[in-house]
């Protein structure tokens, strides 16, 4: 019966609004009709419904036969598990069966798949090749769960005295798509944007807790109205500055949108210890040693709690009952709860009860500590609904239908699981009435949690053993067997253990975690299963009579609260490059080292030489602070793998590192030495983006004797520009030229496009190093004479500029600090009269930014006006620096109302803070976009002018949606030759846009900075590149061939001579 390519789909019976279905017709037409010997499918049955989302006769119209007999199908397919008395014998299934982590209610399902023989393939289980499930319905779950919530939440507001926009929009199931129901959101907020929300309610904030997909489809819906979205630090600033406009104002003002903040782990724990910071591995590990704070941080300020995240019993809760008749005394705003992850008595305790979608809400008082039906008196609503993605069946059943209609043909046809793919046979849970071998943990499981923990004492009572510790595994546990080795292991010893959490890693390559909580009576005898597990983890290489690689192991065991760095420890069999950061410039780096061990890619193929052996895989680990960051990072890219390090740690930065072949290192200078010196010790290579500074070249001598190579300075600016100077001085002085001229022009600036403010620029980094980076002074050399700028007049020192190659371009350059270092660099002091490097920004900016400075913004000094409790706003603070040493027209009056342009140029054309009247304009201009003039309170971080003008520039100047940043960088030198021939002008000139591809936005900056990063990574792991020590990339071994791979991957300079 297996593998005869009849398919069976089932008629779902979980649940009266179960209306999905796990293809839709269109999907059955194309399997149908693509091709019968293509595909293996021969023919599709499908059992009646008068429920299902689509109706029989579709399906009978495509070809289908509708049929509630499935006896002739060898493949049966459903969305839930069906009833036990529909489960036939010999046959395969396809469904969230629930049962890989021996869950106790679906265990009777699993008895019976075995007991009939069948085959059990598990939708959770099917994953790609980046670690992530193929099939599932979170975001559905977030959108139905907002909508029905937002319905709900009119009703309630009704039955407090207020009508709202809300209470026009239906339950999710009302509308007969999710475009109409988007639609209908759309309406909501265009109402609340005209009419605005009562003010007896502002402001109404969401928080969303949690940021996966479950919380991103509630976004997605909320995102519909028109809202602000703050940090979890302004919740207190925004509720009461929104609070007192609405209800204390005089005019009493109505507020035009709503506001949203989502918080993780971070935002509502802390940790016992205050001297420790948040860890995110440390939470997961030892909640115990972390205070729940949401109670007091969060909570005061919500209208609505979206709750989105995962729990299990061991973590802290968000709020407790006890915690939440504690707040509602204190008048805590709170209106309602969207629990969406519907964890019954758990994150949120008093949600104590599923809830429908016929009856979605109930009424919780804190006051009384009662429960209710309805939506009228004291307490707040809560919606728990487990089935949500239902609401959406048709859209959800063909998201569903495009990912498994991919492979289902592969399920119909297979007769046994070595024909179908790796990541299929993964998901198949019993194979013809037997546990595969990936899954044989599952009674063990089942007794665990029953038994093992449970002893009998003398008298006859149980009780838990009296020692006790919890430990992790990680690595290739269950595809090697080694999660049963291991539990041999703890039985043997007269040990008992308790499976915590499972987590089944997906693919060949992937690792599997598991937590147990082992236990014993004696504590030597905890101390011998440790001992033992750490020898399975870490076999002996004199095994007699036993190649290690005949079983090579990878397993690590250790306390989960080490598991930082080991998570790893002797599971990489491929070369492996470990990136330190997860900052924007670590993706393209990321993916560019995954790919470039791939012998077909053509970026690479031409470089390749016959001499240079190339991995054909490199496998990419990238290491951040905070796990999250770096799963972000490596999403969608192949052989890499995400890891929690903080580098301050030297053990683990060192297990880390004597695994790998190199490290490339993206973080802040300040952790490089601490990164070299581990890496000279276990004599690996390094690669950074950064400066050579005296503490780096402390380890060049080190680092030679070690044998190791520091590679420095492989970024844009230093990087890029050191490999396009020495390539075009080389150049010249090989054909006997001598540099009489070099210059070098460099900025990242806004795409044209994005430079839509008056100061032309935005910040993809912190504006507090971008103007302490504009104050830096200066020093050039000019027709042999040597010229030093002053920081405080750097901004008065610009001078436009315009290339005779992009005339389009309206810019203007400042000096970059010390340019005669470079001419020793390059080797050109004593032939070069003139040395300059500068910076590129678009004409205009600096004289706004000198007028800023003059005007006292830049003051990083603790200002008087903001020492006190009494808070100025940016209006009366702007007044404030305008009188310290200024003139005013005779008929000046402070800025009571409106912006008077007209008066400041005024001011600042008589106080000499701009050249011209121009320059003023765009001053005024900048102040009244920068908000520098509005009549809101400075907030209690601000204690200077410097921090007023950076927040405000951090609010104003960022990029947002699609907007594209570019980074030009251009380089002249003249070159004179002295046998006659006439002067030679070489120019080269780089110019790179920002990219958008599959939705994923990459900066300019990003792709400049990592692609040179990375490809130096790649010269040191191909042996191109020879010199020893701390390098830079100044040497042809270096920048020869990275500047041919920079071409091959589309970062390409523009170069030519012009002959005077």
């Amino acid at each position: 019966m297996l593998g005869n390519g009849v398919i069976g789909i089932l008629s779902e019976s979980s649940n009266i609004w179960e209306r999905r279905s796990p293809l839709t017709p269109a999907h059955c037409a194309r399997l149908l009709h693509s091709g019968k010997g293509k595909n293996g499918i021969q023919k599709i049955i499908v059992q009646p419904s008068t429920k299902r989302i689509y109706h029989d006769v579709q399906y009978e119209d495509v070809g289908c036969e509708v049929s509630d007999d499935l006896s002739e199908c060898g493949l049966i397919l459903g969305v839930k598990q069906p009833k036990l008395e529909m489960i036939l014998p010999d046959r395969a299934y396809a469904f969230f069966s629930h049962t890989h982590k021996a869950q106790k209610e679906n265990m009777p399902l699993l008895d019976k798949i075995l007991a009939q023989r069948d085959t059990l393939y598990d939708y959770e289980l099917i994953v790609g090749d980046n670690g992530k499930r193929l099939l599932a319905f979170g975001k559905f779950a977030g959108r139905a769960g907002l909508i029905d919530f937002l319905h709900g939440l009119g009703k309630r507001y009704l039955s407090l005295g207020y009508s709202t926009p809300f209470l026009t929009l239906g339950a999710s199931h009302m509308y007969p798509s999710l475009t109409a129901a988007k639609a209908a959101v759309i309406a909501v907020g265009e109402e609340i944007a005209a009419q605005g929300l009562p003010p007896g309610l502002a402001p109404i904030v969401f928080v969303f807790v949690g940021s996966g997909n479950v919380s991103q489809g509630a976004q997605e819906i909320f995102k519909l109205l028109p809202h602000s979205f703050v940090d979890v630090s302004k919740l207190p600033e925004i509720v009461k500055q929104v609070g007192d406009l609405a209800h204390h104002s005089p005019l009493r003002k109505r507020v035009f949108k709503v506001y949203g903040c989502v918080v993780t782990s971070q935002d509502f724990v802390e940790p016992k210890d205050p001297t420790q910071c948040f860890d995110k591995v440390e939470y997961y590990a030892h909640p115990d040693h972390y205070n729940p704070v949401f109670h007091k941080r969060i909570a005061p300020y919500a209208s609505v709690i979206v709750n989105c995240m995962y729990w299990e019993n061991r973590f802290l809760r968000l709020l407790t009952t006890q915690q939440m008749q504690e707040l509602a005394k204190k008048g805590c705003p709170l209106v309602g709860i969207s629990d969406i992850t519907c964890d019954i008595g758990g994150s949120i305790e008093f949600v104590n009860r599923c809830t429908t979608i016929e009856k979605p809400f109930f009424r919780y008082n804190p006051f009384a500590d009662s429960y209710h039906d309805d939506m009228d008196g004291d307490g707040l609503v809560c919606l728990a609904v487990e089935n949500l993605p239902t609401e959406f069946s048709r859209e959800s059943t063909k998201h569903f239908g495009d990912i498994l209609s991919q492979f289902v043909g592969c399920l119909a046809r297979a007769k046994n699981l070595r024909e179908l793919p790796s990541h299929l046979q993964r998901a198949c849970i019993t194979h013809g009435g037997a546990l595969t071998s990936l899954y044989e943990y599952i009674p063990r499981m089942r007794n665990s949690s029953t038994v093992d923990l449970i002893t009998e004492t003398a008298n006859g009572s149980s009780g838990k053993r009296k020692y006790s510790t919890l430990v992790s595994l990680s690595g290739h546990l269950f595809d090697q067997l080694l999660i049963n080795e291991a539990l041999d292991i703890v039985e043997a010893a007269g040990g008992s253990f308790c499976m915590v959490k499972c987590e089944v890693g997906q693919s060949t390559n992937a690792m599997s975690y598991s937590e147990l909580e082992i236990s014993a009576d004696d504590m030597t005898i905890l101390d011998q299963i440790c001992d033992a597990l750490s020898s399975l983890a870490n076999p002996s290489h004199k095994d007699s009579g036993t190649s290690i690689k005949d079983k090579e192991l990878s397993l690590t065991v250790n306390k989960v609260s080490e598991r930082m760095g080991r998570e790893f420890n002797g599971s990489i069999k491929r070369t492996a490059v470990l990136i330190l950061g997860a900052g924007r410039v670590c993706q393209p780096a990321a993916e560019l080292l995954a790919s470039a061990g791939d012998l077909y890619s053509n970026s690479f193929k031409r470089f390749e030489n016959d001499d240079v052996q190339v991995d054909k895989e490199f496998e990419v680990i990238v290491a951040s602070l905070y796990q999250k960051d770096a799963e972000e990072t490596i999403e969608g890219i192949p052989n890499a793998k995400a890891v929690q390090l903080d580098v301050m740690d030297d053990e683990n930065l060192s297990i880390c590192i004597s695994q790998v072949e190199i490290v490339l290192s993206l973080l802040p200078p300040s952790f490089h030495t601490r990164i070299a010196k581990c890496c000279i010790e276990h004599e690996k290579h390094l690669v950074t983006a950064s400066y050579v500074d005296n503490s780096m070249s402390a380890y060049h001598e080190k680092a030679k004797e070690a044998g190791v190579t520091i590679l420095c300075e492989m970024g844009l600016d230093p990087g890029i520009d050191h490999m396009m100077a020495m390539r075009m001085i080389n150049q010249a002085h090989a054909r006997k030229g001598k540099i009489r001229s070099f210059t070098s022009y460099c900025g990242g600036l806004p795409s044209p496009a994005a430079a839509n403010n008056p100061l032309a620029y935005k910040f993809s980094w912190s504006p507090a190093g971008a103007i302490r980076a504009g104050r830096n002074p200066a020093c050039y050399k000019y027709l042999g004479n040597v010229t030093n700028v002053d920081g405080h007049a750097l901004y008065d020192s610009a001078v436009s500029f315009r290339f005779q190659d992009l005339p389009a371009f309206a810019l203007e350059y400042l000096p970059n600090r010390n340019s005669l270092v470079f001419g020793d660099l390059y080797g050109i002091s004593d032939e070069a009269s003139t040395i300059f490097r500068a910076t590129l920004r678009y004409e205009g900016f600096s004289a706004i930014m000198s007028c800023l400075g003059k005007l006292g913004f830049f003051d990083q000094s603790v200002h008087p006006k903001l020492k006190g409790l009494q808070r100025p706003t940016f209006r009366g603070f702007l007044n404030e620096l305008l009188k310290v040493g200024s003139d005013y027209p005779e008929d000046y009056e402070e800025l009571q109302g409106s912006f008077n342009e007209k008066e400041f140029i005024e001011i600042a054309m008589m106080n000499r803070y701009c050249r011209d009247s121009a320059a003023a304009k765009k001053a005024a201009k900048t102040i009244k976009f920068l908000g520098l003039h509005e009549d809101e309170e400075i907030p209690e971080e601000c204690s200077s002018a410097f921090d007023v003008v950076c927040l405000r520039m951090q609010q104003r100047l960022n990029y947002s949606g699609k907007e594209q940043d570019m980074v030009l960088l251009h380089h002249e030198i003249q070159v004179e030759f002295p046998d006659g021939r006439p002067m030679e002008t070489h120019k080269a000139t780089l110019l790179e846009f920002g990219k958008t591809e599959n939705g994923k936005n990459t900066t300019a900056m990003a792709l400049t900075v990592g692609i040179p990063a990375a490809i130096g990574t790649l010269l040191l792991l191909q042996n191109k590149i020879q010199s020893k020590g701390v390098i830079r990339p100044t040497d042809p071994e270096v920048y020869v061939p990275a500047l041919e791979l920079l071409e091959a991957y589309e970062i390409k300079l523009m170069e030519k001579i012009e002959v005077s």
